[in-house]
């Protein structure tokens, strides 16, 4: 009978033995990790990785962490390799080929085919003494003692194992090109991580509406203003300098405390010094200023000219928080 103390058993086991499968790798590397991230480091070609069955499936994610963080990947499919693919490795390429066994029909075929170019190649194998390790330039050894499934059939340990020695890699490889948040951003400015790291103030004011009325304004052009460029907000400008700011607060406010408001103008309600901020500053700046004085709106000003208002809004619809 199946309990769900028997369904967290299960689970807490196979966390553990994947844990442990992962912990074992420190002890395996040695000078072939060291001269593998050196020959794809200096390499001006580029990294393909391989593999066959689960293998490729983590090859693929393999790329994708490769590419993400600077080093540009290609995946190849082991049996696709064989019939054309083949052609998509130039000279100058190294090659990363992964299986557990290392000794599998398509992984036979492929590594004599892979040596005949000349490329460096490197293994991630749980078999050190397979037909892939003795024809590669460099092994990196995945072994594992049993898989996590009760059975010791379907991959489990050996394709973690096989995940983690490929973002060691990528890991080593980002340190050694210094690579940064920024650079991080670069390829993926779809993100809110790119975002945050490349969008700007000015990127977020192309197309909106820039509401502003003189000291002098009544409160009905103020409300008309405000009403228009649906910002909530105008800022008071005398002679292209902002001087203030109104927003519909400051309306509310001044009726709730005004019987009349014939005789006044936007100097006499305005908020005097608003907060400011420069079209180039990034937009998660923006954020945190009107996080910190609570607040939704801020004034884009360069160097004394009046650009536009940053709502928080439009902060929030671009997904960077």
């Amino acid at each position: 009978m199946i309990t769900t103390e028997n369904i967290l058993a299960s689970a807490k086991k196979t966390i553990l033995s994947e844990s442990q499968s992962i912990a074992k790798l420190v002890d395996f590397l040695d000078e072939n990790f060291i001269n593998a991230i050196q020959s794809i480091y200096n390499t001006t070609g580029r990294l393909v990785v391989t593999g066959i069955g689960k293998s490729a499936i983590i090859a693929q994610k393999m790329v994708a962490t490769f590419n993400s963080t600077g080093t540009p990947s290609l995946f190849l499919h082991a049996s696709e390799a064989i019939h054309g693919d083949l052609g998509m490795i130039q000279n100058k390429d190294v090659i990363i080929c992964i299986s557990k066994s290392g000794n599998s029909p398509e992984i036979k075929v492929l590594v004599p085919l892979l040596k005949r170019f000349g490329n460096t190649l490197i293994a991630i194998t749980g078999n050190t003494s397979s037909f892939l390790a003795k024809g590669s330039d460099y092994v990196l050894n995945t072994a594992v003692t049993a898989e996590a499934c009760p059975n010791n059939l379907a991959p489990t340990n050996s394709t973690t194992a096989q995940l983690v020695m490929g973002d060691a890699l990528a890991v080593c490889l980002m340190e050694m090109r210094d690579f940064t948040p920024e650079d991080f951003a670069l390829f993926h400015p779809g993100g809110a991580l790119g975002k945050k790291l490349l969008l700007r103030v000015h990127d977020m004011l192309l197309h909106s509406l820039k509401p502003a009325v003189a000291p002098d304004a009544s409160i009905k052009k103020v409300i008309f203003e405000i009403s228009e460029k649906r910002l909530g907000v105008t800022a008071v400008v005398d002679q292209h300098k902002v001087i203030g700011i109104i927003t519909d607060g400051d309306i509310r406010r001044m009726l709730s405390e005004s019987d009349t408001f014939t005789d006044l103008t936007a100097k006499d309600i305005m908020t005097k010094n608003p907060k400011i901020i420069s079209s180039e500053a990034m937009v998660v700046e923006a954020f945190h200023i009107m996080e910190d004085f609570s607040i939704t709106q801020l004034v884009v000003v360069d160097q004394g000219e009046y650009k536009g208002v940053l709502h928080l809004h439009d902060i929030l619809k671009e997904g960077i928080i």
